[in-house]
């Protein structure tokens, strides 16, 4: 069957994450009709502000707050079915129903609480070296991935005493795991069948074949928009490892996670803060550790959506950026957080890497070398004037758009939404 191309469009965070997605998205799934988060877990969130309202997402795609979208939680998902239902259940209490209008990939991977206890037990053994995780069991989840041992959402279309039985099972086997190695409390299988047999009505109205899904509904005309969770700087395999996520936030991921074809894909965005921020451990070339730091935190609120964990802020790194813009084909880009700039007087751009007097080329995807090279910067004048009613660049202060402009020359791609403020109507389209 002939397809479409382009009918597929793909978001990504450019950074280290909490890019401002959510917020993209939400703009964006006005002109699609379904959307799919297609990788990591409830360790992300996606905070939206709409109509005086504010809507914090940890596993539902943001597109859900948009009438007659569809939303589907992908294949690369580890979904924690507790914490999804109690995401759907206070959407409900909000007034937004889900029914017919959110799915779950039959072959996505489910979070059980013994894979939280198993992520907070083997980060206490590490000491100081802790890779801070958010401790919600992203990373044992797809380790059971991985070995082939996870359980998928596939479980909740099993009759009862099948579904029963399979659970009892894996909680004995991960028991004696959790004994072994850590000596750590037992997870009460009994407990765990009620919890999930509560549940189980709920998911399994949701658990579909999300393949046929996708494929008919690109077949059939319609348009599909793929956003992802974290940043491209934290997937697994070309990211900082080993401080990184335990999925690929990448255009790889996306495919993968999804099981659309790169042949229908046409535009994918790519979301960047104008500032940089990393949240947990690892190499962060461009952060601010003392008053321009803590300006940047407060002014942007950057606290986590999910954990609430203090973010660690600095300026923008287009050596990072560049890496990401290539690594991803991203031909469209998304600046947000440009009005938190603001009223700050110098400000500062990453246009180079040096080791003492040695330039550095290209972003070292190694922690190591990553963790000694300096920024090299351009500095520029700031601005004092509001932007959050600007909703033309044409209208941006002279300082401001001569930062502007550096940043679009310098990423190479053209910025084509410009972020003003918090809620969805401060959103340049240019």
């Amino acid at each position: 069957m002939s397809r479409k191309h382009g009918s597929v469009s793909v978001v990504l965070g450019g950074q280290w994450g909490d890019e401002g997605k959510g917020k993209v998205v939400d703009y964006l799934a006005a002109k699609h009709d379904v959307v799919v988060r297609f990788q990591g877990g409830a360790n992300a969130g996606h905070t939206i502000r709409a109509e005086g309202q504010e809507y914090i997402f940890h596993l539902i795609p943001s597109g859900i707050l948009l009438e007659g979208k569809d939303c589907l939680l992908g294949g690369g998902l580890v979904v924690d079915p507790l914490t999804l239902t109690e995401e759907i259940q206070a959407l409900k209490k909000r007034g937004i129903s889900v029914e017919g209008r959110l799915f779950m990939s039959d072959v996505a991977h489910l979070i059980m609480p013994y894979h939280r206890l198993i992520d907070r037990l083997q980060e206490e053994s590490k000491k100081g070296k802790s890779i801070g995780t958010t401790g919600r069991g992203i990373g044992p989840a797809y380790a059971d991935k991985i070995n082939r041992t996870g359980l998928r959402a596939e479980l909740f279309k099993l009759d009862d005493e099948r579904f029963k039985r399979v659970i009892i099972e894996k909680t004995i086997e991960k028991n004696r795991l959790i004994d072994s190695l850590y000596s750590g409390e037992p997870v009460s299988p009994n407990d765990l069948v009620d919890k999930l047999m509560a549940i189980k009505p709920i998911m399994g109205q949701i658990v579909i074949d999300a393949h046929s899904f996708l494929h008919d509904a690109v077949d059939g005309g319609k348009s599909v928009l793929l956003e992802g969770a974290q940043g491209t700087l934290l997937d697994i395999d070309h990211g900082t490892y080993p401080f990184v996520t335990s999925s690929n936030p990448s255009i790889g991921g996306a495919i993968s996670g999804s099981g659309l074809s790169p042949r229908d894909c046409g535009d994918v965005i790519g979301i960047f803060k104008a500032y940089c921020t990393r949240v947990g451990n690892g190499p962060f070339p461009t952060e601010e550790l003392e008053d321009v730091g803590e300006e940047l935190r407060q002014r942007g609120a950057e606290f986590g959506a999910t954990t609430g964990r203090p973010r660690r802020c600095g300026w923008l790194d287009l050596v990072a950026a560049r890496y990401s813009i290539r690594l991803n084909g991203i031909n469209k880009i998304a600046l947000t957080k440009f009005d938190i700039l603001s009223g700050m007087k110098t400000l500062k751009v990453c246009t180079g890497y040096r080791i003492g007097d040695v330039e550095v080329p290209r972003f070292p995807r190694d922690a190591a070398t990553l963790e000694r090279v300096e920024p090299v910067y351009e500095e520029f004048e700031g601005w004092e004037e509001d932007l959050s009613e600007v909703r033309d660049v044409k209208f941006l202060p002279a300082a401001a758009r001569t930062y502007f402009d550096f940043v679009e020359k310098g990423l190479g791609v053209p910025i084509a939404w410009l972020g003003v403020g918090p809620d969805r109507k401060q959103t340049l389209n240019l």
